[in-house]
């Protein structure tokens, strides 16, 4: 699944890097947080390489 905006890409790419153990989960909050706890490793690194080229800094529609 693609990310929707820049913002959420970055929090899966915190999250993978939390779940690869590059990052300490303590150091999550939010959306990576939320990630982490409910995403496996292959839905965060489709997340995380969707590519930031003409996505909005922040998702305004909930999908």
């Amino acid at each position: 699944m693609p990310a929707h905006s820049e913002a959420q890409q970055k929090a899966a790419g915190a999250a993978l890097a939390a779940r690869r153990g590059e990052q300490k989960v303590s150091d999550l909050d939010g959306a990576a947080r939320s990630m982490y706890d409910s995403m496996d490793e292959s839905q965060l690194e489709a997340m995380a390489a969707t590519s930031r080229k003409d996505k909005p800094k922040h998702d305004n529609h909930s999908s």
